[in-house]
């Protein structure tokens, strides 16, 4: 289904990977394009609850209604903000909180940012180098959630964690040097716009090696148990299927990215599937 809607529209992605024609300096464990595009900015900072290492910044409060878990819409069905779920709350706008929202409004503050706490997390890799990190406390949980993948005998591989400002640069490069700006913005994000160099996002693969970073990927054993089970450990998929005007970017079953426990299984509960919707932001379709 979406592979049609892939192809229709031109290889956009979030996970800005190394660009077609080898571009200079981003050999670093980056991954290929993939088919999908950009969303847009939010104002202010509300917050909803979730466990994780804290941070400062704005917060709003409120109570959301929670339902027995279901699987992910198509569709998001936010009724109110999340600015209501339950629990601790943490800043929108500091890149050390595990509630930034990083878009293609949002850049990261300061963004130069580098994550204090880079570790290599007890998982499969499938990539070496700063790729193969992550913050202390999403390589935490991603531990707990590959290990609980392997015992439901599923091979869950790390394909793509930390990416620095510089790598971000060199990549992003390479696709304006090869398509120019206009369609470099609808294939990699802009250095400093990237979750990825904040330590609380990943990409994953699997075992099996199968469609990796490709619109079939959806299909396979590990797309569909993160996707049944990710919020168990605090994980959301990032870009959803359908969201790209709310998100920027086009369905990406392989972005995980951490919020913690409570705000990512409080999403599932209540059918809100972008943190855009979940925290009351504006959608980020494209840069400003």
């Amino acid at each position: 289904m979406f592979l049609a809607a892939g192809s229709a529209l031109a290889a956009l992605t979030a996970c800005d990977p190394a660009p077609p024609r080898a571009a200079p300096g981003s050999g670093t464990g980056v991954p290929t394009a993939s088919p999908y595009a950009p969303a847009g900015p939010l104002s202010g900072s509300p917050t909803a609850t979730a466990p994780a290492t804290g941070a400062s910044g704005k917060t709003a409060t409120a109570s959301p209604t929670a339902s027995a878990p279901a699987p992910f819409p198509s569709a998001p069905s936010p009724s109110a903000p999340a600015s209501s779920a339950p629990g601790r709350k943490y800043s929108l706008t500091d890149p050390a909180s595990p509630w930034d929202v990083v878009n293609k409004h949002r850049p990261l503050s300061p963004i130069t940012y580098v994550p204090k706490d880079l570790v290599q997390p007890p998982v499969r890799l499938a990539v070496s180098g700063e790729a193969a990190l992550l913050n202390s406390t999403t390589a935490a949980a991603a531990g707990r959630m590959f290990a609980a993948a392997a015992a439901a005998g599923v091979v869950l591989t790390l394909a793509s964690g930390y990416r620095s400002f510089a790598t971000q640069t060199a990549t992003y490069n390479g696709y304006v040097n090869s398509r120019g700006r206009a369609e470099a913005d609808t294939a990699s994000a802009r250095p400093g716009y990237s979750e990825h160099q904040t330590g609380w996002s990943f990409d994953i693969g699997d075992g099996g090696g199968a469609c990796s970073f490709q619109p079939c990927f959806a299909q396979q054993p590990a797309a569909v148990w993160v996707k049944a089970n990710a919020y168990r450990f605090g994980f959301v998929v990032r870009y959803p299927w359908m969201e790209h005007p709310t998100t920027g970017y086009y369905y990406e079953p392989w972005h995980l990215r951490y919020v913690g426990v409570e705000a990512a299984g409080d999403m599932r509960a209540r059918g809100i599937t972008t943190l855009e919707a979940y925290f009351g932001l504006e959608a980020a379709p494209a840069y400003r």
